[in-house]
């Protein structure tokens, strides 16, 4: 492990974790468009708004989801995001939990992503990246 101050700066994103609670605590995942793998919703800061409906706005674009997102972080996690030039970045993203009130039929990114209900330990066995995994976990343990 690098010493956290030889480490390299990392860029920063804004993620979604969408959630219902029916039966059950479910988290909604969402395909990455050039691997396929499962993820949570997530992109950029946004220029004049708060990162936390940064967020929101992700989870509509990628997931068509629309909800009520809360304000405070559950956490970060970091990963390796791969550039359409080859280019590796690293990147931290902070994870907003978002309820999910509304699933649309359409909505910008459908045809590009697939989207799916997972339990809270499927969501998290589901995703690459560790620190995002035990977000998932302790999400669930306190929601669920």
């Amino acid at each position: 492990m690098i010493a956290p101050e030889l480490e390299p700066p990392r860029d920063r994103q804004v993620a979604a974790l969408c959630y219902r609670t029916a039966a059950r605590l479910e988290i909604l995942l969402v395909t990455s468009r050039e691997t396929r793998r499962w993820v949570t919703p997530k992109g950029w800061p946004m220029a004049g708004r708060p990162d936390h409906a940064a967020a929101a706005v992700e989870a509509f674009e990628e997931a068509g989801v629309d909800g009520v997102v809360s304000e405070r972080a559950l956490g970060i996690f970091g990963y390796d995001k791969i550039l359409k030039s080859t280019e590796i970045l690293a990147v931290t993203a902070a994870l907003y939990p978002l309820e999910v009130v509304i699933l649309r039929e359409d909505w910008p990114e459908k045809g590009q992503r697939d989207r799916r209900w997972f339990t809270p330990a499927e969501a998290a066995e589901l995703v690459q990246e560790a620190g995002l995994a035990q977000l998932i976990l302790d999400f669930g343990q306190r929601a669920g």
